[in-house]
């Protein structure tokens, strides 16, 4: 009776933020103290307790990733202010010039930059402000535009040091046991992504946007459109200034240094070489105090996840839960591949199998039940976070992104996910040849 009460607990919990009845951290809160209430724990006390386990010790718990976040979101605000991030995006784009394909690659790429820094909305507007429309100038449907940047951000998410810390913080492995998954997901993740571009901008066919011209290659438009380009590109970033999103991916990867350090890195390194020594406190301050807005709701989405890792981490839910998962979890390496799989769409619209909501307790109860092996949940999890990533038509960079190119997200969402789906299914079969065999 126990796991079936937790269960209905969950199904409510997936309708609430499903419906949008309340948002997903305030859903989440409650059903870890409804899960901690229903598994038998007290309401207060030191130990195994509602106040004292799930809420006290549980809010905390994705600290690190907190301060990850808060240090993405600084450095991201940096590659905005400073102009570097436009400033890779006009380059790409004056060297692809009327090559629909190149430019389109090209911004590809810069998203997996601003990927690799920081998630969500904040990386798409990183790439996308003057990416989408440049894209559609030359020709790119709009709703590849905006699907060239969502790929390239997803692409870019097996790089992201906010995203190692929060994956060893919510399942409790190493972040040496992230980084060995996920730097083996970058190349599907990166050849999935071209596949989509090249594949759906031959399938789609290009389509000039002529009103829309004026922001194209360096060679086009009149005599004053070219007069106005130079006086933009005034404000262009120095070159060694575009390092900056690889500061702190060579120091983690290459020096071995610790995520907060590297990032830290990384925002000292963007003031240094793109703003005036007289202004760096000044934007320095200023940037920061900005980045606190943009970190604000995936900071308290995370507090919302620790209770949640507390609740089912509970000795009497994992005690409720574990016969239940074990008879539903595919116990043979091809049958895990393929239920997974056919899993994958529950990772969108906030299912149950998005890691960044109930997925991050259905995590905790494979590991605490001891279901799979820790490194294989981090690359089931990281798997469907390819999906959720792109495709999910409720995510907020999907939402930006499909808007600023003119689609719904739901359009989005159909171009991407038979690519995010098949990207999914290459996860779970270098999960099953890497930790199940």
């Amino acid at each position: 009776m126990t796991a079936l009460g937790i269960l209905l607990a969950m199904a409510v919990g997936v309708g609430l933020m499903l419906t949008r009845r309340l948002p997903t951290a305030f859903a989440l809160v409650l059903l870890a103290v409804a899960i901690a209430l229903i598994a038998g724990a007290p309401l207060t006390g030191e130990e195994e307790s509602v106040v004292g386990t799930v809420l006290q010790e549980g809010a905390p718990r994705l600290a690190a990733t907190m301060v990850a976040i808060l240090l993405g979101s600084w450095l991201g605000t940096l590659l905005s202010e400073t102009g570097i991030a436009s400033t890779l995006v006009r380059k790409i784009v004056e060297f692809g010039g009327e090559r629909p394909s190149l430019v389109a690659v090209g911004i590809f790429l810069v998203a997996i930059l601003c990927g690799s820094i920081t998630g969500s909305a904040p990386a798409a507007m990183l790439a996308g402000v003057v990416g989408i429309p440049a894209m559609i100038a030359v020709g790119v449907t709009p709703t590849v535009a905006a699907g060239t940047v969502l790929v390239g951000i997803a692409a870019g998410l097996p790089l992201e040091l906010i995203n190692w810390q929060f994956l060893s913080d919510a399942i409790g492995v190493p972040v040496a046991t992230v980084q060995h998954f996920q730097l083996r997901m970058f190349p599907i993740a990166l050849l999935g992504g071209l596949a989509y571009i090249l594949v759906e901008m031959r399938r789609k066919g290009v389509r000039h946007t002529w009103a829309v011209r004026v922001g194209g290659g360096a060679g086009t438009g009149s005599r004053r459109e070219r007069a106005a380009r130079r006086r933009q590109r005034r404000g262009d970033a120095p070159w060694y200034a575009l390092l900056t999103p690889l500061v702190p991916i060579v120091l983690a990867l290459g020096l071995e240094i610790p995520i907060v350090p590297a990032l830290l890195a990384g925002v000292v390194f963007a003031l240094a070489t793109a703003v005036p020594w007289r202004e760096m406190t000044t934007t320095a301050l200023r940037t920061l105090y900005r980045a606190f807005d943009v970190a604000a709701p995936p900071i308290v989405l995370f507090i919302a996840i620790g209770m949640l890792l507390a609740a089912v981490n509970l000795p009497g839910a994992v005690a409720a839960l574990s016969p239940v998962v074990v008879a539903v979890s595919p116990g043979h390496v091809a049958l895990f591949v393929l239920v997974f799989a056919l899993l994958v769409p529950l990772a969108l619209y906030r299912g149950p199998m998005n890691i960044f909501g109930l997925g991050a307790g259905v995590a905790g109860v494979l590991v605490a039940g001891g279901i799979y092996p820790a490194p294989a949940v981090v690359g089931l999890m990281a798997s469907y976070g390819q999906v959720l990533g792109v495709s999910d038509p409720t995510s907020t960079q999907t939402v930006w992104s499909s808007q600023y190119a003119g689609v719904r997200p739901e359009r989005s969402m159909l171009s991407t996910l038979p690519y995010t789906w098949a990207i999914a299914v290459a996860g779970l079969c270098l999960t099953a040849y890497l930790y199940l065999l």
